[in-house]
């Protein structure tokens, strides 16, 4: 044969090699590709973001009396190692506030051995903290998923808000959220049979579990035949409640210092005292209510004067500026902390409702003051914090008339 055919042959053969390694390549690169895909297409089970395949887990709920040490020396977790746990927890969660009823869930080995692995619990039905026992003890709090499902709900009240809530079988913590954004504008303890309301609110879920009431969007409150409405709008990336105008919801002072059962006494010049039985002024509002309640600050201020006043009892006076000034009588104890020159907040507990002093039963005397002259406290009109920024008024008018419409189809 000659040299040239030889040469034709071998690279003939060479050519077959070659394609035939190209082949394989490529076919043990696509091989490769596959398997790739099946392992990330590999769906984990998951639990607190820890992956748990093949892994056992135990879940149970905090009994009566039973502590960290009782839970974890039933996985058999020794003593020295729980305690190294509780001490290195300080800092991230007190374990000795894990409350009976709370979830937790223990996660160990499917073996023989069935070491602990992870330790969770419950803070609440969002919030949980993670004892990792792999290697060295690791704490971490971490948050499930919320879940938030707009919801409306509307109804006439008979009694109250409350009783109009529960009745309707809905959430009644909806009649606080509702109480707190009108707390400056309606006076919830004097509402009237046939006041109606519509809510457009925010309900929360955790893993399907209804968890409570978050953001009311937008409400409007009928009392007295006249509507008040609330919108929740966002400026400079802060959220606040405004009315239909673009004023603050919120209020230089609030419109009754305390939860009471009724109004024993309003504001007059000749009135007549129930033990003295003569007439004199009365210049302020008499709210019965039961021995205890707590009394809140009307508004910002600093104390002025805590003691007992003679007729008026335990008596707290806050000057809230230079002009208004608010003083609250026959109180049964003073609040945590409350003496002369401390700053309280709006809405702060100052004081618990008694009947120091002279007085026939208990009730709080709420007086108010501009310029040291008394005014009628239920006919104070407050003004308003800071409005929507004109620069945001074009959006908060489309946001505002979006919502009207919407609470307008709410039958």
């Amino acid at each position: 044969m000659s040299n040239k055919i030889i040469d034709i042959l071998l690279m003939v053969v060479a050519g077959i090699i070659v394609i035939g390694l190209t082949v394989a390549t490529e076919q043990q690169e696509q091989e490769i590709e596959e398997g790739t895909d099946i392992t990330e297409n590999v769906v984990h089970e998951y639990e607190y973001g820890i992956i748990v395949d093949s892994l056992v887990i135990h879940k149970d709920k905090i009994k009566r009396n039973q502590f960290l040490a009782d839970i974890l020396q039933n996985f058999h977790v020794d003593y020295a190692r729980i305690d190294l746990m509780a001490r290195k927890s300080k800092k991230v969660f007190d374990v000795r506030k894990m409350r009976t009823g709370n979830s937790y869930c223990v996660i160990s080995t499917n073996d023989s051995l069935n070491d602990v692995l992870f330790f969770v619990y419950e803070i609440s039905p969002a919030d949980y903290v993670v004892y990792d026992f792999r290697d060295t003890i690791n704490i971490y709090t971490d948050r499930k998923e919320i879940k938030k499902v707009i919801a409306t709900e509307n109804g006439i009240i008979e009694t109250s808000l409350w009783n109009a809530m529960v009745d309707n079988g809905k959430d009644p913590n909806l009649a606080n959220e509702l109480s707190d954004i009108f707390a400056w504008t309606i006076e919830f303890f004097d509402i009237r049979e046939g006041d109606r309301y519509k809510v457009i609110y925010e309900k929360l879920y955790v893993d399907d579990q209804y968890i409570g009431i978050g953001k009311v969007i937008t409400a409007v409150f009928n009392h007295f035949d006249h509507d008040y409405y609330a919108f929740h709008f966002m400026q400079d990336t802060l959220g606040d409640y405004f009315d239909d105008k673009g004023e603050s919801m919120r209020r230089a002072f609030l419109k009754a210092p305390l939860r009471y059962k009724r109004i024993s006494s309003r504001y007059s010049y000749s009135r007549l005292h129930p033990i003295l039985k003569i007439r004199r002024p009365h210049l302020g509002v008499d709210y019965a209510a039961a021995k205890g309640t707590p009394v809140m600050s009307v508004g910002d201020g600093v104390v002025t004067f805590v003691g007992w006043n003679g007729q008026g009892g335990r008596v707290i006076k806050v000057r809230h500026n230079g002009t208004y000034s608010t003083t609250y009588m026959h109180l049964s104890s003073y609040g945590k902390g409350i003496k002369k020159g401390v700053y309280v907040k709006q809405g702060q507990v100052i004081g618990f409702v008694g009947r120091s002093g002279l007085a026939t039963g208990p009730h709080l005397d709420f007086r108010f003051y501009r310029n040291g002259r008394p005014l009628d406290p239920l006919k104070v009109k407050s003004p308003p914090v800071r409005p929507v920024d004109s620069i945001f008024l074009d959006d908060f008018i489309a946001f505002r008339d979006s919502l009207i419409l919407i609470l307008d189809t709410i039958q």
